[in-house]
């Protein structure tokens, strides 16, 4: 095997590893924590593509939700109600353990509860919505131990939308910064080697081990699990399509009013506030094949329209200007179930999170962690 390493490097770093993830999101940390909680003297690796961690774990807009009513109603034309109430469970879970493992002060957890807006265009949605708001209430009460879902009128002042809004009082928003900080501290905390800019290239499981080849060295794990969720498909043949998310955030806004989360036209576009600051995104229905993509950056069709969004109805007399724009990978498919399983003898994986990765990743990575 030829390493471009030194033997004192190989012997501390790469030899003798028991446990290797790849992907350092939330999903690849929680399983390293879980793996490292049941075996205390397993030796943990940590590969990572990215300085931090690429896909969407640090690149999302911090919402910490479970499904707006208009995606909840969506997902019953294609799912039972009972696979609907039991992943809405399994996001609810994920986040109670994500708080558990962390505390809320680690994810500036903020529960303002979350708002769907719904457009003038959007009225047959948005009375669709409102006619089965007690029905989805009932199907929804046994994960919340309470209604989830209740009318609220129009307080923030947005422009050309339906005089009410859906409110879902369990929603909250986090810091995904301070999230994933508290992740790697814990990591580290608990004897786990974190590498950053290492690309997996391909593995090979064999009878006792897996030969796994990175674009910086080759090593031997006795498992190995893929928790690159968007990039999956880089590594496994399974049912993950790549799909992109772009975001803005504008600078401060002097008084701004808006607090809360809020998804907007059927869950493609959200925002929030940060602070007295606005962060929006979404805009991926307008090209879904043309965001089927692994590569970062923004289109201008997209971020055109969540400026003119912005401007014509979430602040339409409040001036702003904006700061930063990024995007993120998610990793979506033809179901919305989370894939946890056994790939081959001795490789596992965690993906499909389907825009859901901070309600869903710390229970994904546990539940592979108890995989092996």
């Amino acid at each position: 095997m030829s390493n471009n390493l030194s033997y004192w490097e190989y012997k501390t770093w790469l030899s003798n590893i028991d446990y290797t993830i790849v992907g350092s999101g939330i999903v690849g940390l929680s399983c390293a924590l879980g793996l490292r909680k049941r075996f205390p003297k397993a030796k943990i690796l940590v590969l990572e593509r990215g300085i931090l961690p690429q896909g969407a774990s640090t690149k999302n807009a911090g919402f910490a939700c479970f499904g707006s009513i208009s995606e909840i109603l969506a997902d019953i034309k294609t799912s039972s109600e009972w696979d609907v109430q039991q992943l809405v469970h399994r996001r609810w879970r994920g986040i109670q353990l994500l708080r558990t493992m962390l505390g809320d002060d680690n994810l500036n957890f903020l529960n303002y509860g979350g708002h769907e807006v719904f457009l003038k265009t959007q009225e047959s949605v948005f009375h669709h919505c409102l006619d089965n708001l007690n029905e989805i209430n009932q199907l929804l009460e046994p994960v919340f131990k309470a209604l989830p879902f209740s009318v609220q009128p129009n307080r923030f002042n947005f422009a050309k939308i339906q005089p009410q809004y859906i409110t879902h009082a369990f929603e909250s928003q986090i810091d995904t910064g301070k999230m994933m900080s508290s992740l790697v501290h814990l990591a580290h905390k608990q004897n786990i080697i974190l590498f950053n800019g290492i690309t997996v290239k391909e593995f090979v499981d064999h009878n006792t081990h897996v030969e796994v080849r990175t674009d910086h060295f080759e090593m031997i794990t006795k498992k190995l699990c893929i928790a690159t969720n968007g990039f999956a498909s880089q590594l496994l043949h399974e049912d993950v399509v790549p799909a992109r998310a772009q975001v803005l955030i504008t600078k401060p806004i002097a008084k701004l009013p808006i607090k809360g989360t809020f998804h907007l036209d059927e869950g493609y576009y959200y925002f929030r506030n940060v602070g007295n600051r606005l962060l929006f995104g979404g805009g991926r229905n307008l090209d879904f094949e043309g965001e089927k993509t692994m590569n970062f950056g923004q289109t201008k069709r997209i971020q055109q329209r969540l400026e003119f969004l912005l401007s014509d109805v979430i602040l339409p007399d409040t001036p702003f200007e904006i700061d930063q724009r990024w995007s993120g990978i998610m990793g979506t498919g033809r179901e919305k179930r989370p894939i946890v399983k056994q790939f081959t003898n001795h490789v596992y994986c965690g993906v499909r999170l389907g825009g859901m990765g901070i309600a869903l990743g710390s229970l994904v990575g546990k539940e592979m962690a108890e995989l092996l």
